[in-house]
């Protein structure tokens, strides 16, 4: 990570109020008449938080909506916006905040703050500020308590706690003590898990002492905003640095219990000390290009709990030396039961249960991929089979570079014959040859039990023999009809 142009010059701050790179100037432009507005109004105007950090780090804002901060009043700020934007919100005004959007780029502009949470309380007590150092020392951690004056002849960085230090010494610290801060909103002990991983920031001690002392006020946090927080933190280019300052100071304890489980689990088929070292190594090995077209987080997010059930159930061998394995049914249901507890989608759900119930079903085939074998593959992955080939790819990380050649070849191998049968058949949707309206229009049967037992049989004679035509299909359903009435 480097802090670019000469804002920054060998991890000291220099000049800080009065030098701004070149980079910055089309956000500044941008900004410029919004800033002019409230500058002729006798108001300040900020842009603040994740845009002011990320052009100290010269990276992308095209995509970025931005946060601003003023000493104007919520009143104030709608009547600045009305004939300006394109169409403006005033949904979150109770906080302060105004939202609007001009040419496609969403702006929100809240009132400088200074409130505070209640003890037991999931929702600020809102105070209004006119100080900017007040609003910046109300937010989460220094790299994210800069702003940059709008309504100055020259664009000014206000950086009261050391924010673009910090972002250059790589050091993740609060603006006040982490006990305010985190007293404040202990959501914020979380999302310190989100920059560690996204920044690779090392937390000052004060602050994971903190943590340990005050993660149990994580359950005054609704399960949405921990789904949420846990969601960008698994999508974080290094998620395993996060997830293991979530283990290791007690967080996980609170809303994903079965993850600090996996720590007491040894794990002597992928050879590493327990089977949490193995999750968070497979959940990192899963890279946004991995396939074309999958979804990055869902697989993740599967990685994440592909082997929860392993603490509850063993796996054994045949007399063949064959492994089988029963953890991924317990960790199916184990799966689906604390997600929906932290409040995910059905979609999501249903996703992740999938792939859990599915990740070792390339392993049960040892001795090379039949027609059949693809086909039930193919069938029982259904629309995650991109996403299922993924995770089976990244679920190996033993360190036997023997074995790992071996793994990726029948990966390989079983890929190309999932290629090979789909240029020949519709294996991506496969079905009965015949519908349930062609079976009973052929057996003059009325709609019920015997039309989806035909129904069945012929979906086995698809997954097992491929397309046989139409008269060779009806035949062995007359076949299979005449032996039922018997």
């Amino acid at each position: 990570m480097t802090v670019v142009g000469n804002l920054v010059d060998g991890g000291a701050t220099s000049n800080l109020r009065s030098v701004i790179p070149a980079r910055f100037e089309p956000v500044l432009a941008e900004l410029r008449p919004l800033g002019n507005m409230f500058r002729e109004a006798s108001f300040r105007l900020y842009v603040v938080g994740g845009t002011v950090r990320d052009l100290l780090l010269d990276r992308a804002t095209e995509e970025l909506d931005f946060d601003l901060t003023t000493d104007a009043t919520p009143p104030d700020i709608k009547k600045l916006l009305s004939g300006w934007a394109d169409a403006v919100w005033t949904a979150g005004e109770r906080f302060g905040t105004i939202s609007c959007q001009k040419n496609g780029r969403t702006y929100e502009i809240t009132t400088h703050r200074a409130e505070a949470y209640s003890p037991d309380s999931r929702k600020p007590d809102v105070v209004f500020s006119t100080d900017i150092s007040m609003d910046l020392s109300r937010r989460d951690f220094t790299i994210n308590a800069m702003a940059l004056e709008l309504t100055t002849d020259n664009p000014e960085l206000v950086d009261p706690f050391g924010g673009a230090a910090d972002l250059v010494s790589r050091v993740l610290r609060t603006p006040l003590s982490p006990t305010e801060s985190f007293s404040d909103d202990p959501l914020r002990m979380m999302r310190a898990a989100r920059f560690i991983s996204t920044l690779k920031l090392q937390p000052v001690e004060e602050l994971v002492s903190a943590v340990k002392d005050m993660h149990e006020r994580l359950k005054i946090i609704s399960a949405e905003r921990i789904r949420n927080e846990l969601d960008r933190l698994l999508v974080t280019e290094f998620p395993s640095l996060g997830l293991w300052f979530l283990v290791d100071t007690g967080l996980a304890e609170h809303f994903f219990p079965e993850l600090p489980a996996m720590k007491l689990e040894q794990d002597p088929i992928h050879r590493h000390k327990d089977v949490l070292t193995h999750t968070f190594a497979v959940v990192e090995n899963v890279q946004p290009n991995a396939a074309p077209n999958f979804d990055f987080r869902i697989t993740r997010l599967a990685a994440l709990f592909h082997d929860i059930g392993k603490p509850k159930t063993r796996s054994y061998k045949d007399g063949k030396g064959v492994t089988f394995h029963h953890h991924e049914v317990v960790g199916a249901r184990m799966s689906r039961d604390r997600l929906k507890a932290l409040r995910y989608s059905s979609e999501d759900v249903t996703a992740v249960t999938e792939l859990v119930a599915l990740h070792l079903r390339f392993h049960t085939y040892q001795m090379g991929w039949t027609d059949s074998a693809v086909r039930r593959y193919v069938r029982d992955a259904g629309k995650y089979l991109t996403e299922l080939n993924v995770l089976t790819r990244c679920d190996c990380t033993t360190r036997n570079e023997k074995k790992a050649l071996m793994l990726a070849k029948r990966m390989d191998e079983l890929e190309a014959r999932i290629a090979e049968l789909a240029k020949e058949e519709e294996i991506a949707a496969l079905r009965p040859e015949m519908d349930g309206a062609a079976v009973m229009e052929f057996l003059g049967v009325k709609p019920g039990r015997q039309v989806g037992a035909a129904l069945d049989f012929l979906m086995e004679i698809r997954l097992e023999e491929g397309v046989l035509g139409d008269e060779e299909i009806r035949r062995r359903l007359t076949e299979w009809w005449t032996s039922q009435s018997k």
